[in-house]
Formats: structure tokens, C-alpha cells, sequence
């Protein structure tokens, strides 16, 4: 670690000198795609986990508030020992280092593992009605500004794409319809980035879940295709079917609200799933634009295929799809390529 890093100068002053810590070392633990920054507090006989959310870019109030709703559901989640919400300090619970991608990725048993993360889903989403009325909703608003990242960040600045007056209207246009369709489904309490990287795997009470702190209240699909369609990882459709299935059932064993048929929940889960994954393609194009992260760009590929395959499946979108598939996969490894030119001059 730097030693000029001030923010972490202060973080150490915190933990001496307000809280009589005495560590014996600080590990990097991990960042994410904000500005926040993880370290792992190692003392003589236990670790805990210190969140860095510098307080000009970051807020901790959500995530302190977010974990007081979370936590009564048996939920999984850091227990949150201290907080300085001037500085942007948090002192955690630590889960551990292996989250679910890291532990499929070494051969880890994916129906134990989703088995895991899908029951602690359905517990967040029905036992947790009073906790989503406490958080702002999942509305008209934000869908459509994180379907507005696409254009510009997406085909725009990644693709160089010149778009035609039609093509224009044709995208609003399909825009329109996954609001409509997203603001149909039954409101819940949603994570918004329940994936495997936000999963960690835990001894007691699996998984532990992270990052919630931009939970809002909102259809009932999108944490399930989250986790399905996983930016990080895939599965064939017939295994997502199956997981989908048992989810539908078994929050309508414990009355649930599931749609009027199995293929009313399908829908669901597949449409919005084409609009986060559509709001995906735009953020991890901005890391690279505007945070100067081109990691990210190498998930484009998988979370693109997520949309045209969904897009396939619905008539409503078959303009949106042609568009696709003619326009947009083409020119994507072509800007990736770009991009990886790019960074390999500038070194590390």
C-alpha cells in the first residue's frame, strides 16, 4: 500500500486512536466499481473488515441503513460494529475471501451453492415487505436514466456507432417497453447487484451478502435474473429454467406473489433481465470512459449475448433484436480490441 495514501493514513489514525485498535497489519481486501475500498483488520485472534468510502464520493448512510433492514430477515450480512459516517469508516463483520465466483470457479457445487443463494433471496423478498416500503422505489426514473447509459456510454463512446433518426426512435421506443413491463411485476425489496462476486461463501448461514447499499424497491425479477444471469458467469438455459422453476414455486409455497402461470414469472425474469443487462453494457463502458477501469469491458461480450438471447424470445423486441444483431455484435470485439491496443501502449 502507498505510503502516501492519506485516506488510508486516516483510516489508521481511526482505528488507533477512536477506537484503541491495535492491528497488527491491514491487508488490501478488495475495491469495487465505485470508490470505495475494503481492507482487512488483522489482529492477534480475529479479522474484521474496515470500508474506506472516501465521504466526497461516497455516502455510508445507505449501507448502515440498509444493513438495519436487512439484518432482522436472517439475512447474512456484515454485522457493522462501528461507523464514522463524517470520515466514510465502516468496521465490519468479516465474511471471508471466497465469494461464490471465486468458488465455482475452483469446481464448487453449483446446487448447493444456488440452492443457498436462492433461499436466502426468497427470505429478502418475503419476509422483507416492511424493510422494501423503507427504501426508495425502483420507478419510472431510475429505469430509465440506467437505460439511458447505453446509448451514450455503449454505442456511442465504446462502438463509434452513428445512429440513424430511426434507429434512435426504435431504441426509445423499445426503452419504453421494459419500463412498462418492469413496472408490472410485484414490488419487493431488491439488492440490485445480487451476483456472485456479492456472495460470499460462509460456514453458517450461506451466503453472506455484500454491496446492498443501493437497494431500492422494485420488480420481483430482477435480483432472481442477477443471479441467473450472472455477468461474471453462465449457465446453459435449460439449468436457468430449472432454477427459475424451483423459485416460482417455492415462493408460492409460502404465498408469495408468482404472476398467474409459470410463463407470466418467465417473463418477468426475462425482460428485466434484458434491462439491467441493457443498463450493464452502458456501466461497465463508463468505468472504462470515465473511472479509467478497462477490466470490466471483458463482460460486455457475455452480457450482450444475455440481451440478444432474450430479445430473440420476444416480439415485442424484434426491432430491438434485428438492431443487434446487425449493428451492434459485429462492432463489439472490434472495439474491445480497440480499447486492449490502447491500454497495452499506456502501460502499467
Amino acid at each position: 500500500m502507498p505510503e502516501n495514501d492519506a485516506r488510508l493514513a486516516l483510516l489508521q489514525g481511526w482505528l488507533s486512536r477512536d477506537l484503541s485498535m491495535r492491528p497488527v497489519r491491514l491487508e488490501r481486501a478488495s475495491s469495487d466499481a465505485s470508490f470505495r475500498r475494503y481492507f482487512r483488520v488483522v489482529c492477534d485472534d480475529s479479522t474484521l473488515i474496515v470500508m474506506d468510502a472516501p465521504p466526497q464520493t461516497e455516502d455510508v448512510r445507505p449501507y448502515l441503513r440498509v444493513t438495519e433492514l436487512l439484518e432482522p430477515l436472517g439475512v447474512h450480512v456484515p454485522h457493522v460494529y462501528e461507523a464514522d459516517v463524517a470520515q466514510g469508516f465502516v468496521l465490519l463483520e468479516d465474511l471471508g475471501a471466497t465469494h461464490y465466483l471465486a468458488q465455482l470457479g475452483a469446481g464448487g457445487d453449483p446446487q448447493r451453492l444456488y440452492g443457498d443463494a436462492l433461499q436466502a433471496l426468497a427470505e429478502i423478498q418475503l419476509r422483507g415487505a416492511a424493510a422494501a416500503a423503507e427504501l426508495p422505489p425502483y420507478d419510472r426514473g431510475p429505469l430509465a436514466r440506467e437505460l439511458a447509459l447505453m446509448p451514450e456510454w455503449f454505442l456511442d463512446r465504446h462502438l463509434m456507432l452513428e445512429l440513424t433518426a430511426a434507429e434512435r426512435q426504435m431504441v426509445i421506443s423499445s426503452f419504453e417497453f421494459l419500463i412498462t413491463e418492469a413496472l408490472s411485476q410485484p414490488e419487493v425489496f431488491v439488492h440490485r447487484d445480487y451476483h456472485s462476486r456479492n456472495l460470499m461463501v460462509v460456514g453458517e448461514r450461506n451466503p453472506g451478502v455484500i454491496d446492498f447499499q443501493d437497494a431500492l424497491r422494485g420488480p420481483i425479477g430482477y435480483d432472481l435474473v442477477s443471479l441467473l444471469k450472472d455477468c461474471y458467469i453462465s449457465w446453459p438455459r435449460e439449468r436457468v429454467l430449472e432454477w427459475v422453476s424451483g423459485y416460482r414455486s417455492l415462493l408460492q409455497s409460502r404465498g408469495g406473489r408468482v404472476g398467474g402461470s409459470p410463463a407470466q414469472f418467465l417473463r418477468w425474469f426475462d425482460l428485466i433481465g434484458v434491462q439491467r443487462h441493457i443498463k450493464v453494457l452502458g456501466i461497465f463502458a463508463r468505468l472504462w470512459y470515465r473511472d479509467g477501469k478497462p477490466g470490466y469491458l471483458r463482460d460486455l461480450p457475455l452480457t450482450l449475448d444475455y440481451v440478444r438471447e432474450a430479445c430473440r424470445l420476444y416480439p415485442e423486441l424484434a426491432a430491438l433484436s434485428e438492431f443487434l444483431e446487425r449493428r451492434v455484435a459485429p462492432e463489439l470485439p472490434r472495439a474491445n480490441e480497440r480499447v486492449a491496443r490502447q491500454t497495452a501502449r499506456q502501460g502499467p
